[in-house]
């Protein structure tokens, strides 16, 4: 990993100076750095001995983090990580373009492994999550989408890039087709149980650990989990609750929909779901080689639900 940061530093410089700075800003902000893991305990865990993982990984981080630019513009918000976002510091113009900037970097790094196969993973990878954010935008106040319509957006918007930065350290090992389908699956089942995690922590997590003001999702209309369950299996009272407060996007509700997802055991309800999920991605790893690798990203699949931010 600091090999992979080094390369993000080499790889972020700019001869425009406002380039290097919001850039430098977003990726020296923290996070788990969960995804350019994937890439390289999975490449390790298949036997890969080269050093194409590092540079894999570096791209899925620029991918990431540019769709953190984008979204914190769209979504308005100003506070990322316990920290300012950068649009709120340098302004929504610079935050998109700088988000271009690492789109095209992350292309430009892809090119460096010679790899057509990997090449079409990214390129499909990075489409399917624009489909995503624009599938989670028309979503956006509708208090009757369903936990189905609900698990493809963050398939799309989320899981998406934890399957290609799986999928990515099969393709370097030069594993057959089924390791390399098992391994992307596995990213795939991590990365949605890690998302209805976090969405889980908005409505019952600290807001000076999960690092965002509580109570986001709901000011921006977004119906996540937690509530799909309190409006579709919950009392006509509290579904009411939430089907308003989604409506208005009304944070100022947010104490009422705490008390009603609370009555409707609406967290626990996504909490096991999210712990279906990891146990599907840890599945797809049996008969493996074991390996510390091998047992490193099971331990990520626990680690992604068992988490307080």
């Amino acid at each position: 990993m600091q090999a992979v940061d080094q390369v993000v530093r080499d790889r972020l410089y700019s001869d425009v100076i406002l380039v290097r700075q919001v850039a430098e800003y977003i990726v020296s902000s923290g996070g788990k750095r969960l995804r350019p893991m994937m890439v390289l305990l999975s490449a390790k865990a298949l036997g890969y001995e080269g050093t194409h993982h590092r540079e894999l990984a570096g791209v899925i981080e620029f991918i990431h983090t540019s769709t953190l630019l984008h979204d914190d513009v769209v979504d308005e918000s100003d506070l990322r990580r316990g920290r300012d976002t950068a649009n709120v510091l340098f302004g929504n113009a610079a935050s998109v373009l700088v988000g271009d900037f690492l789109y095209s970097r992350a292309f430009q790094m892809m090119v460096s492994c010679g790899s057509l196969q990997i090449m079409q993973v990214l390129a499909d990878t990075t489409n399917i999550i624009a489909e995503g954010e624009v599938l989670q935008l028309m979503n956006i106040g509708n208090v009757d989408i369903d936990e189905a319509a609900y698990l493809k957006v963050i398939r799309y918007k989320t899981a998406k890039l934890f399957e290609a930065a799986a999928r990515l350290g099969a393709i370097l090992a030069e594993s057959d087709n089924d390791t390399e389908d098992r391994m992307a699956r596995f990213g795939m089942h991590l990365g949605t149980a890690f998302q209805i995690i976090d969405d889980v922590l908005d409505y019952s997590g600290k807001a000076s650990e999960i690092g965002k003001t509580l109570g986001d999702d709901l000011a921006e209309g977004k119906a996540t989990l937690p509530l799909i369950h309190v409006m579709s299996h919950g009392t006509a009272e509290a579904a009411n609750i939430v089907r308003t407060a989604l409506q208005h996007a009304n944070r100022d509700e947010l104490p009422a929909v705490l008390k009603a997802v609370e009555a409707s055991g609406s967290l626990e309800y996504a909490r096991a779901v999210a712990t279906k999920e990891a146990q599907l991605a840890k599945d797809c790893l049996e008969g493996l080689n074991t390996n510390p690798y091998l047992q490193s990203l099971l331990l990520l699949a626990d680690i992604s639900i068992n988490r307080n931010s």
